[in-house]
């Protein structure tokens, strides 16, 4: 059976795999944002990394097989150095609560008139991790 690959013209993708999603995670990784490799992790791989062809679209990868990971890059210390973690909007939200970003803050933003395009609210929530960062 041959594997049908994820087509971003039909699909409808299970996170916004958008340059500028990956860009505002890459900023979140330099604010000092820790994660720990788990299955059920989506992760961009900037530099090509993985030799193995992405599955999704701007290597982007989907961690089904931690082991499979930890063979490709030795360790699991150098998987978080060279991978970006693109949190979902679940653990971004998760995140929010961690951060002391509350629903109130967010809701705010939401229900301010401004029309969001399918994945800015993600691109909101990310940049509101920044800003609890920074702090």
């Amino acid at each position: 059976m041959l594997a049908i690959r994820f087509n971003p013209e039909k699909d409808l993708a299970p996170i916004p795999f958008s340059e500028q999603i990956c860009r505002l995670a890459s900023d979140l990784k330099k604010l000092g944002l820790n994660w720990q490799p788990h299955v059920g992790c989506f992760v961009w791989d900037p530099d090509g990394f993985i030799t193995t062809e992405s599955p999704f679209p701007g290597k982007i990868y989907f961690i089904l097989s931690l082991p499979r990971f930890i063979k490709i890059f030795g360790s699991v210390e150098n998987m978080v150095e060279k991978l970006v973690w693109l949190p979902t909007w679940h653990q971004a939200r998760m995140l929010c609560h961690q951060l002391g970003v509350t629903d109130d803050d967010l809701a705010n933003e939401w229900q301010s008139g401004t029309v969001f395009s399918p994945g800015e609210d993600l691109h909101q929530i990310y940049r509101r991790i920044g800003d609890a960062l920074q702090k």
